[in-house]
């Protein structure tokens, strides 16, 4: 059964330590995206790694951590305006609605964007509907079982 998501939500992401992440739903775009900046290749012990930070100074849950991952993959992508780019590509978990799925991001400077994550396709087909009047449906949800607890 597919679960119903709105045009914006809230999830974690326990391997990037987030928690209550704002993210915006498009159907428009095939790869989730997650904003960063710092992005660097190098080498550890002759391995090829990606490093990264994770969000903006000034975002709320900003808190300096670079990222060092070896698995990660680089990919033509084609931004909001059509033009072709390279990004690096991580696979990740996602925790909504009360689930836990791997996730592609691409590393993507976004900090004129307002929602810090955009969730693709990818992650979307055969798992979700979008219905794009309603918005935190997996937010409200995890907030209404924490207080039940």
């Amino acid at each position: 059964m597919k679960i119903i998501i709105g045009r914006i939500d809230k999830a974690d992401f326990p391997e990037l330590l987030l928690n209550d992440i704002a993210l915006k739903v498009d159907t428009g775009a095939y790869t989730s995206s997650i904003h960063c900046h710092e992005i660097t290749e190098c080498s550890i012990n002759g391995i090829n790694h990606i490093k990264f930070k994770l969000l903006d100074p000034s975002h709320l849950n900003y808190n300096e951590k670079e990222f060092v991952v070896k698995n990660y993959n680089r990919k033509r992508i084609k931004n909001s305006f059509g033009k072709s780019e390279y990004r690096y590509i991580i696979k990740t978990l996602i925790h909504i609605f009360n689930n836990t799925y791997e996730i592609e991001l691409s590393l993507s400077e976004r900090s004129e964007m307002k929602y810090p994550i955009l969730i693709g396709r990818k992650l979307l087909n055969g798992k979700f509907i979008v219905d794009t009047t309603k918005s935190n449906i997996s937010f409200k949800q995890k907030s209404k079982n924490s207080q039940s607890k």
